[in-house]
């Protein structure tokens, strides 16, 4: 016998909201019963769109409702932590877009909440189930791009400008959690240097330096105040390197069998390798609806999500240290 489908809501239907309905809707074993926000034109709009899923202007209307497994929540990012844990302590698994909180303490408190209920807390990071940064990181897990050197990453556009959130917790936590990925630990050293040209203390323009244990180490340009849009990263190692770039119409991800190697005189000298780059064949889906169905399925079976709470957890460890060093620099 099949097991029912996963009953969610979706709570916030302003940018994000309305493409994790749309995912969510569109699954097979899933059903799109509920949506909220306190805007009723956002509401009407949503009640063309889906007929028959019920509406509500407070969360509190989809909490108490028994028939309910699970909230998605794309909420304004202040709000985050205090209503996952709302929405876990309800008994319902947690959906919550990136970042998980805007501190390190109520980060720890939704984690906690996830642990004390029994249900499955999953944070938004797109970028972890995208196929291109999926195969990115099966190369460097497997070794094929030799040992980890550096990291460089720049999400860069003349985008939306934010009152309540500056460009490195806008931005940032998307490129954070995929180093964090591909380094497969926790940064010992993180720099961080912004600039506010357009709102007072509200940083535009960001450029992060982390360092690891193992010695590798990350580069992050953060800006929307600029005339590029770019979402690119680009890993160096010992045997080859690689980018990743998501607004290529194809080949997202290039290999380069590129590097130095050891001379066959010795003596510590190198010869530069320049071979062939190469293509490798990633899956054309679309991310979020990865996302989506991941989970979906974690949420039904309680499998451990791969952007789980520790992971938010972690991310926004590293975006408090930034911060902290934001504020430190006299970054206005």
């Amino acid at each position: 016998m099949t097991a029912p489908g996963l009953r969610i809501g979706v709570a916030g239907l302003g940018y994000w909201g309305p493409n994790l309905a749309r995912n969510f809707a569109a699954l097979a074993d899933c059903e799109l019963t509920w949506c909220c926000d306190p805007s009723a034109e956002a509401l009407a709009h949503t009640a063309v769109r889906f007929p028959g899923v019920r509406l509500a202007e407070e969360l509190d209307e989809l909490l108490a409702d028994p028939a309910l497994d699970a909230v998605a929540l794309a909420t304004p990012v202040p709000s985050h932590a205090e209503l996952a844990v709302r929405v876990l302590r309800a008994g319902k698994h947690c959906f919550v877009e990136k970042p998980l909180a805007q501190s390190v303490a109520e980060a720890e408190c939704a984690v906690a909440a996830a642990a004390e209920s029994g249900r499955v807390l999953m944070v938004g990071h797109l970028l972890e189930y995208h196929p291109g940064v999926r195969k990115l990181a099966e190369l460097a897990g497997t070794g094929e791009l030799g040992e980890l050197y550096y990291i460089y990453g720049n999400r860069l556009n003349l985008g939306q400008l934010r009152a309540d959130e500056n460009a490195l917790w806008s931005l940032g936590a998307h490129d954070i959690s995929v180093v964090l990925d591909l380094a497969a630990e926790e940064p010992c050293e993180a720099f961080a240097h912004g600039e506010s040209y357009l709102r007072q203390g509200v940083q535009d323009v960001v450029f992060c330096f982390l360092r690891f244990p193992s010695g590798l180490s990350a580069h992050l340009h953060l800006s929307w105040l600029d005339p590029h849009k770019e979402r690119r990263f680009t890993v160096v190692g010992s045997r080859r390197m690689a980018t990743f770039d998501d607004m290529a119409r194809e080949g997202k991800l290039t290999v380069y069998d590129k590097g130095f190697d050891e001379a066959a005189s010795g003596y510590g000298e190198y010869i530069t390798r320049s071979g062939e780059a190469f293509w490798p064949r990633i899956a054309n889906v679309e991310p979020l609806r990865v996302e989506c169905e991941h989970f979906v399925q974690c949420a039904r079976t309680g499998a451990q999500p791969r952007s789980d709470g520790a992971s938010g957890l972690r991310v926004v460890r590293v975006l408090a240290a930034l911060q902290g060093s934001l504020d430190g620099s006299g970054a206005q």
